[in-house]
């Protein structure tokens, strides 16, 4: 076998990735793509990168995918375990922390990024981002992964305050197809997960639903060839 090939094939599994994490009026919507890369090899066209820790708190990944799934693991158990001791769930900022807490104790070993999102009785719905080296920042949105390079003027300018769960949702699915046209390493299909006080709700975008953005869409004449084409069309005066 080709060595470049067999060092692709056995390459960790590396979550390249879109996520995407947006407050709104009551509660947050998150999103992410589904391309998983081995090396230059997509691995799974289709993976969900937005994982469950408790029934009110989600957390999308990316980075590698081995190092993200299993903070995530300790993490949904530590939570059961305080839901246990507590006597009720656990609070986002909780959860948002722990994850803080892995990542940063273990910066020297993993590669993971994160967007914790969620809503509980106390402060509604929170989106916390916690990047690679265990930094934890509260914004009203964030992004991460290698799509979120071409995403940060855009959700500056399209965010707004008090906006309504169906226009959170929107946002973040135009986002993520932006991002996906550009990135090479995001791609697949969009997932959302919208937590708020009346529960959980998941959605899925294929892929041949996404909008189009610039060189995907198909070629068009250019002005020159419209006005060059019509030009030739028109009658020419007779001469004597």
């Amino acid at each position: 076998m080709d060595p470049l090939l067999d060092m692709d094939l056995n390459a960790p599994h590396s979550m390249g990735t879109t996520i995407i994490g947006v407050s709104y009026n009551g509660g947050v919507v998150l999103g992410a793509d589904s391309r998983t890369s081995t090396g230059m090899y997509i691995a799974n066209r289709a993976s969900d990168k937005i994982s469950h820790l408790t029934d009110n708190v989600y957390i999308c990944r990316s980075g590698s995918a081995a190092d993200t799934q299993i903070i995530s693991d300790y993490v949904r158990y530590f939570l059961h375990q305080h839901t246990i001791q507590q006597g009720q769930p656990a609070t986002v900022k909780v959860a948002a922390n722990l994850v803080r807490l892995m990542a940063y104790q273990n910066k020297d070993m993993l590669q993971a990024g994160m967007i914790v999102g969620g809503w509980d009785k106390y402060e509604g719905g929170q989106v916390y981002s916690v990047p690679i080296g265990g930094t934890i920042l509260k914004q009203p949105f964030a992004i991460g992964g290698s799509g979120s390079s071409y995403l940060y003027g855009f959700m500056d300018q399209a965010w707004k305050e008090g906006m309504t769960k169906d226009e959170a949702e929107k946002l973040v699915v135009k986002a993520a197809s932006l991002a996906m046209a550009r990135d090479g390493a995001s791609g697949g299909v969009i997932r959302t997960v919208i937590i708020n006080e009346e529960g959980v709700t998941r959605n899925y975008y294929p892929g041949d639903a996404h909008p189009l953005w610039h060189e995907e869409l198909e070629a068009q004449n250019s002005l020159l060839d419209v006005l060059s084409s019509a030009s030739a069309a028109v009658p020419q005066p007779m001469s004597t």
